[in-house]
């Protein structure tokens, strides 16, 4: 276990860093050595199948899970010893909200408010209203697109400086995941503040990440601009007699197909040419989109 010093509280630190982050459940490695900073103000969307290993990143990014190996910090502190000055700074939603089931809403609401500085009741009490939510009603009772909503309420009133999401379009309709967007993009070109967002959902990430992160078999496989990854990636289909068991070095993916060609997912730098394979007779070059860039690397 690698083992380090709390360091103090930095207000010019970066919202997140971790460093070389890997942890495994029994036999299953979930995390294997993930490295990556935030930006403040920044919108980063991180994108995987399930069980690629997002939640589990979150988690010990936040210091609820603590890293096989690895660090991670918040504010520049580490975040298995944040200090309160730092956690008042941030809000996290998880993917399944359950935390303080028994209490009603309106009493949850108050409650935490005590503990935020920034807490804006306002602001609370106008998307209660919007989105018709009732205060007196038990938040185990609720709906899992309710209690979605609740939490939202409650991550978005804090005015946080980092606000982390898991899937929190997961149960919401079109209309409220559209809502959640529109409020996440203002808060960090209004507020300056720094979002973390996981989803499986390639359409939110396009409309609000000025940053993708693609989460695959615990690995980071891909960290980019979000306007860089128009015509970065293709699909290249490479005819039977070319294919070689040599990886490639823009090689991101691979897959045989059933009649001894192979399906490869490849990058190159903006401006740079395809790699020279690209262009032997019988290949195929088919350029992706995010979506069918999630589709071909996720089969």
């Amino acid at each position: 276990m690698e083992n380090s010093a709390i360091v103090v509280g930095d207000a010019g630190a970066a919202p997140i860093c971790v460093r070389r982050l890997s942890k495994r459940y029994d036999a299953r490695q979930v995390l294997n050595d993930v490295s990556l900073s935030i930006e403040p103000g920044s919108v980063l969307g991180l994108i995987g199948r399930n069980g690629a290993g997002k939640s589990t990143l979150i988690r010990t990014m936040l210091g609820l899970i603590e890293p096989d190996i690895g660090t991670a910090e918040i504010f520049g502190e580490r975040a298995l010893a944040m200090s309160d000055r730092a956690k008042e700074r941030l809000a996290y939603v998880p993917q399944q909200p359950d935390a303080l089931a028994w209490m009603k809403v309106g009493t949850m609401l108050d409650y935490v408010a005590r503990f935020y500085p920034t807490w804006d009741a306002d602001f609370a009490r106008n998307m209660l209203d919007r989105w018709q939510l009732p205060r007196d009603a038990l938040l185990g009772k609720l709906s899992p697109g309710e209690r979605q909503r609740i939490d939202l309420v409650r991550a978005l009133a804090i005015r946080p400086q980092l606000l982390v999401l898991d899937e929190p379009a997961a149960a919401l309709d079109p209309a409220a995941r559209r809502e959640l967007l529109a409020e996440i993009a203002v808060r960090a070109a209004d507020a300056g503040t720094t979002v973390l967002f996981s989803t499986h959902i390639v359409s939110d990430l396009e409309r609000v990440a000025s940053r993708i992160v693609f989460l695959h078999q615990g690995r980071v496989l891909l960290d980019a601009p979000a306007d860089e990854i128009k015509e970065r990636f293709a699909r290249l289909i490479v005819p039977k007699d070319a294919v070689t068991s040599d990886k490639l070095a823009v090689e991101l993916h691979r897959r045989k197909l059933s009649d001894g060609s192979a399906a490869l997912v490849i990058e190159r730098q903006p401006g740079a040419d395809w790699p020279e394979i690209a262009y032997v007779p019988g290949a195929r070059l088919e350029i992706l989109g995010l979506e069918d860039l999630f589709v071909e690397v996720a089969q």
